[in-house]
């Protein structure tokens, strides 16, 4: 069924692209222009309308259905599946009129527009997951209807505004969520921690609250940031004692710690480890500059040197360091695969 409704909207879409721009008979007066263009809009043909509302605009400006055809002319766009006609005509109306009584309406269909923006032809016949897309549309929305909310709270639009904003916060909350488990799985720590605190500082009394205390305490343990794991899990276990994560009290993250080994190391089973495994704390660059330090400093020359009052060069002591345990295979290929 969803495959024949996706056909007939393709059909449907190249004949009205084939279809020939409508001409509006000039001889029409204001009112044969407004009342046909009303019933085009009861009818549904909303292309027809269009053109008839932006000819009545045009031809009488000053007319008593001037003001009344710029409205509609949103409404015919935003149900013709013209989001950027019907949000340039509300900001033009808004513009014109900021004092006209039905100026919270254009306000109401552009957060209206861009709130079904992301529902495409493809959202509303497949189960596509919206928490997951670009949430670009519904931050729109969202500022959209909290402009209509708070310049004219006692509208009609604005209960339904403000159910619309409660479902757009929830969706907005999921999305950082889902970011976030992305750099989860990328080893960024650091970054999936300030998405979780993000949601947990921005998007209070949403559902996505408890998944961004679990995202920081997963990422600050990985950190090694022991005291704001505990701090974020005695949040979580306090506020959010049954969320998913918390498994008989205890913390289980939903990323298993990466395994950083070589191949070669994975395949021999760690016996022969091109890399020593880091300490905590530790990280690669830390020990690349190291490296290039002690390079640098090898290749002073002697004249360069501090020498002692003989003129020999003074060497400087090296730090001790505990015996290292090496395995068997390191004996006996002495050392080449350490």
């Amino acid at each position: 069924m969803q495959v024949k409704h996706l056909l007939l909207i393709a059909i449907l879409a190249l004949t009205a692209a084939c279809s020939s721009k409508e001409v509006v008979d000039e001889n029409l007066s204001e009112v044969e222009l407004y009342q046909q263009a009303q019933t085009d809009l009861d009818n549904n043909s909303y292309t027809s309308a269009t053109s008839k509302l932006k000819a009545l605009e045009s031809r009488y400006p000053f007319g008593r259905y001037a003001d009344q055809a710029q409205l509609e002319l949103i409404y015919a766009n935003y149900k013709n599946a013209e989001p950027e006609a019907a949000k340039s005509a509300a900001e033009r109306f808004i513009r014109l009129h900021p004092q006209h009584p039905n100026v919270d309406y254009a306000y109401y269909l552009k957060g209206l527009t861009s709130f079904d923006q992301d529902v495409g032809i493809l959202a509303r016949f497949l189960p596509l997951d919206m928490t997951k897309r670009d949430p670009g549309a519904a931050r729109d929305s969202y500022n959209e209807f909290a402009q209509l909310t708070s310049r004219f709270p006692n509208s009609r639009y604005s209960p339904d505004a403000k159910q619309r904003m409660i479902y757009l916060r929830n969706l907005l909350a999921a999305y950082e969520i889902h970011v976030a488990d992305y750099y989860l799985t990328r080893q960024a720590y650091v970054a999936a921690a300030n998405r979780g605190r993000y949601v947990v500082e921005n998007f209070q009394e949403t559902p996505a609250v408890g998944d961004g205390l679990a995202v920081m305490v997963e990422s600050y343990q990985r950190l090694h940031l022991d005291e704001l794991a505990t701090t974020s899990l005695e949040t979580l276990k306090l506020n959010y004692p049954n969320h998913p994560s918390l498994v008989d009290g205890e913390f289980r993250p939903s990323v298993d710690e990466a395994d950083n080994r070589s191949w070669l190391s994975k395949a021999t089973l760690g016996l022969i480890e091109s890399r020593p495994p880091l300490p905590p704390g530790e990280t690669r660059a830390n020990q690349d500059v190291q490296k290039q330090f002690q390079d640098a400093k090898d290749s002073i020359p002697n004249d360069l040197k501090p020498k002692d009052e003989n003129g020999d060069v003074i060497e400087p002591e090296e730090p001790e360091t505990p015996e290292n345990d090496r395995s068997w295979f390191s004996y006996m290929t002495f050392g080449m695969f350490d």
